[in-house]
């Protein structure tokens, strides 16, 4: 059963967080400098100041609502996702987000997709958002399953296409590897998992993945607390929407390709406005989605789904939109060859980071309308 929803937070609810914002202690956090041991406190407070004094949810929920949202239970597991409708001449396309993001990084994709004649869903991911509660821990091949499902409900056995970054590409590629004849094609901004046999074998191939591995080596700590210990992070997210917005704010600083100031630090409202930030942010605190949308790393591990098994060969039609990602830069197209067979269409862009299509929605748009083009042999 596929139900219409609206999004409305209860006021106790936003009481419950305007309250704590306003309480929290800023004489209890030392300030180490800029973002030299993370989030820019400076950064933080100008955020918070706006959340205190500007920021109007019941507005946001207003704009939102505007969406056609529904949900639906696809094995047990509740589902949110949001359907703007076409005109059926194109195949549908399932837009699939990551962590911290939200379904609202496609809004500007939305309407010119449809008015290319498809069908355009784009979920909240298992645990995320109003997808919550889950049953239990979910990892990415099992929310390719529930992904799957959920688009046989929609359409039946209508071949469609997946675009996807972060946990998104992750999910887009166990799709392509686990039901390769239900996609056309599969579009993705961040090819991060490959067979375990897949080994670098050229010198730029060995130099790019040990600058990747150092980079990383700072900037995911987050992931191996998230992957062993989300729980006992939990206890401090559930009561803090401060410490909610900051494990988030410090995300898009570094991951989005931003200019930065003289001392390294990311020029986050050179690209982002509070508004846009919190309203991301919220559909992690308003519907208490802060912990479960962390319970995907953890299910990565349980599930040793961070690879494809040795021999694996993903022969879905693959395109890949190469964004200059700051943190998690582009993996070298022959290095991704050695797993994934089909590559039929691959653009180095020239801007835009790890949220791809919010940050640059038109050269994404213009990249997935190409890769369209490719699998569904139709001009677009």
């Amino acid at each position: 059963m596929i139900s219409p929803f609206t999004i409305h937070i209860p006021q106790e609810r936003l009481d419950a967080i305007r309250s704590k914002v306003e309480a929290y202690d800023w004489s209890q956090l030392p300030d180490a400098g800029g973002w030299t041991a993370g989030v820019g406190i400076a950064d933080l407070r100008r955020l918070v100041a706006y959340w205190r004094h500007s920021y109007d949810w019941r507005a946001v929920e207003k704009r939102l609502n505007q969406l056609s949202h529904f949900t639906t239970d696809v094995e047990a597991e509740r589902i949110h996702f949001v359907h703007v409708k076409g005109d059926g001449s194109k195949p549908p396309v399932l837009l699939l987000h990551g962590w911290p993001g939200s379904f609202l990084e496609f809004e500007r994709l939305l309407e010119p997709l449809a008015i290319d004649g498809h069908d355009v869903v784009v979920p909240s991911l298992p645990g995320f958002a109003f997808s919550n509660p889950i049953t239990g821990v979910i990892g990415p091949r099992r929310a390719a399953e529930l992904m799957h499902g959920l688009m046989v409900r929609l359409f039946g056995e209508t071949r469609f296409v997946v675009q996807g970054g972060d946990w998104g590409a992750h999910i887009a590629s166990w799709m392509a590897h686990l039901q390769p004849g239900r996609l056309l094609g599969f579009h993705i901004n961040m090819v991060s998992i490959f067979a375990e046999d897949a080994k670098p074998t050229f010198p730029e191939e060995e130099e790019l993945l040990a600058r990747r591995d150092a980079i990383l080596d700072w900037e995911t700590g987050y992931n191996h607390e998230q992957e062993t210990r989300p729980q006992t992070l939990g206890v401090a997210m559930a009561d803090s929407p401060v410490g909610v917005a900051s494990w988030i704010l410090e995300k898009f600083g570094k991951w989005a390709d931003l200019p930065k100031t003289a001392d390294g630090d990311p020029m986050l409202w050179s690209k982002f406005s509070e508004e846009e930030l919190l309203s991301h942010i919220m559909l992690y605190i308003a519907p208490s989605a802060a912990v479960t949308a962390t319970w995907i790393y953890l299910g990565k591990r349980l599930e040793g789904s961070q690879r494809f098994p040795a021999g694996v060969r993903v022969h879905a039609p693959m395109g890949v939109a190469a964004f200059p990602d700051p943190v998690f830069i582009p993996t070298p197209r022959s290095f991704a060859e050695k797993t994934y067979e089909n590559i039929v269409h691959w653009t180095d862009m020239r801007s835009g980071g790890h949220f791809a299509a919010w940050e640059q929605p038109e050269l994404m748009l213009a990249d997935l309308r190409a890769f369209i083009a490719k699998v569904s042999g139709k001009a677009i």
